[in-house]
């Protein structure tokens, strides 16, 4: 076992921890991250993953990926498989694979031991009945008529349901607690129902399964968990939690601990909204970029040092609130910032001649890969006569602070020299076609001229050497900041309809054409990419992770 590191994580939970370790309650902290396997992990996952996995190992422990396989009516193994890999991807490493199916048997023997010592009964009223009988939050519940069924009669249906002879919603078993209890979750709850459907892992050898409630504690006891982290939602759930290790011969008591979810505007991080934007086409699949899913944002192009640095800065409270999407966006700048190689790339590309530049030559330039980290070497840039700029880089009637290329002005080439612009090239419907312009060799580097300002730089490819490309332009998802805040309103309605611009034609220095899909780079004056899967050497496809400034915390101020 390492040493506990003596400082530690500074929220509360990190706290509370230091504490009991130097009251001598624990020899090693030990957490565990359960997702259900009926879908893909999101962003407010990344959050939960980060807190059980530093929390463990800050304070020298060990933390366990179990699954919570307790529906198979919902489970796959491709779910199980993408959480391995996203957690793998976050950079960190369990020590047990569990699920919550290894215990099948043990979670069946307790059942029993409820039920021989009065704490459980079997209940045959349908689920429209037991949930109409649970009260609410100002009347309390009405006992089933089945509530003081005997001991034995309840052990014998059970033992009968587990051996498949009744049909789903015959009977469940539940738990014999306080049906006048203040906390609802404790008004008997359901802790067993039938279901006969065929298990990812156990295949038909059970046709009862229990209930997230029942299971998920007694797994934390089994496998010596001694926090359990819940965001808090669970909150309530804890009295259940604690209820069940009491009366049931555990090997351990873990304590379950709650904090605040994760939050982002502009965003759902609800599972079951999630899968719907899935089934009903609304995106592409659970890793279209601009899902909230790790598989969605890892296509994009974000990086896990940049989730784990949004996960350390928004921190760890009991408070809840709603993170700016910005936050989260700033954090992936910053790590790009430090890594992305630099290259050109032309989104909307407008020809430009250079006619003093001769026919059929290519002049090959240096640039630095990052202008901060000469360890990084240097590219090659091929200049030819014909180049391509941006479209928006040009204004034929120019406003007096537009300092890019117009009808007689100058610019400077990034990387290169400075340009005049001596004539427009216009097709039939008048529209721009073509630049003809004159470069002034004095200002190539080394000469004399090289210094020589001017007020605008633009970037540029060759015509020649530049590959064609697919750049996918992603946005917000959602056009408002809370999607399903409106009751009222389906949150499909506020759904931003241009969260993807799909530009067909852009143009990319050569060598970033060759990047392996998850590649990033910064397309200089653009904006942070990162090569698709859909792309191909002949044919590459780059996503737009971020762009190099928060265009939205601009409009908003304006709202």
């Amino acid at each position: 076992m390492t040493e506990p590191d003596t400082q530690g994580p500074t929220h509360f939970i990190g706290n509370r921890i230091r504490k009991e370790l130097e009251a001598g309650q624990y020899q090693q902290i030990i957490t565990r991250f359960p997702p259900e396997p009926n879908g893909y992990l999101h962003l407010g996952h990344a959050k939960s993953i980060a807190l059980n996995f530093s929390v463990a190992e800050e304070f020298g422990g060990y933390t366990n990926l179990r699954f919570d396989d307790t529906n198979p009516a919902k489970e796959e193994q491709r779910y199980i498989d993408a959480i391995k890999e996203d957690v793998h991807w976050l950079g960190y490493a369990w020590k047990h694979e569990r699920h919550a199916s290894d215990y099948f048997e043990q979670l069946y023997e307790w059942a029993l031991h409820l039920i021989d010592h009065g704490l459980a009964y079997v209940d045959s009223q349908d689920a429209d009945t037991i949930r109409a009988q649970r009260g609410t939050l100002t009347e309390p519940g009405v006992e089933s008529p089945f509530r003081n069924r005997p001991r034995e009669e309840s052990r014998d249906l059970f033992q009968r349901m587990r051996a498949g002879e009744f049909a789903d919603g015959a009977h469940v078993l539940r738990a014999k607690i306080d049906m006048a209890s203040g906390n609802i979750n404790l008004r008997d709850p359901v802790i067993y129902r039938i279901r006969h459907l065929t298990h990812p892992r156990t295949g038909n050898q059970w046709c009862i399964y229990p209930s997230y409630d029942y299971a998920h504690g007694q797994s934390d006891a089994i496998e010596h968990i001694t926090h359990s982290l819940c965001t808090l939602e669970f909150e309530d759930h804890r009295p259940l939690y604690d209820w069940l290790l009491a009366h049931l011969p555990v090997p351990s008591r873990p304590v379950q601990i709650e904090f605040s979810r994760l939050n982002l505007d502009y965003t759902v991080l609800s599972k079951r909204r999630l899968t719907r934007l899935v089934d009903e086409g609304h995106v592409s699949g659970w890793d279209d970029p601009r899902m909230p899913t790790l598989a969605g944002v890892r296509r994009r192009g974000f990086t896990p040092e940049a989730i784990r640095a949004f996960c350390a800065e928004i921190g760890v409270t009991k408070s809840d609130s709603i993170i700016p999407f910005g936050v989260l966006e700033n954090a992936l700048r910053n790590d790009l910032n430090e890594r992305a190689p630099r290259t050109m790339a032309v989104l909307r590309p407008l020809k430009l001649v250079l006619t003093n530049f001769p026919e059929g030559e290519t002049e090959w330039l240096e640039a630095a890969v990052h202008p901060q980290k000469p360890d990084m070497g240097t590219r090659r840039i091929a200049m030819s006569r014909e180049i391509f700029i941006e479209a928006d880089d040009f204004m034929e009637e120019a406003p007096k602070k537009f300092f890019r290329l117009k009808p007689g002005g100058e610019v400077r080439l990034r990387n290169a020299f400075i340009i005049r612009c001596d004539e427009v090239i216009k097709d039939a419907d008048g529209q721009v076609v073509e630049l003809r312009c004159t470069l002034d060799p004095d200002t190539r580097s080394g000469q004399p001229g090289a210094n020589r300002k001017v007020k605008g730089t633009i970037h540029w490819v060759s015509a020649v050497h530049s590959v064609q490309a697919e750049v996918r332009l992603y946005d917000r998802l959602f056009q408002t900041p809370d999607p399903a805040g409106d009751k009222a309103v389906d949150f499909i309605e506020h759904l931003n309809l241009e969260s993807l611009v799909v530009i067909p034609d852009a143009r990319l220095e050569p060598e970033t054409a060759q990047a392996r899909p998850g590649e990033s780079f910064q397309f200089e004056r653009l904006g942070y990419f990162a090569a698709d899967p859909d792309g191909t050497p002949e044919r590459p496809v780059f996503n737009r992770a971020v762009t190099l400034r928060d265009t939205w915390a601009k409009i908003e101020s304006q709202a």
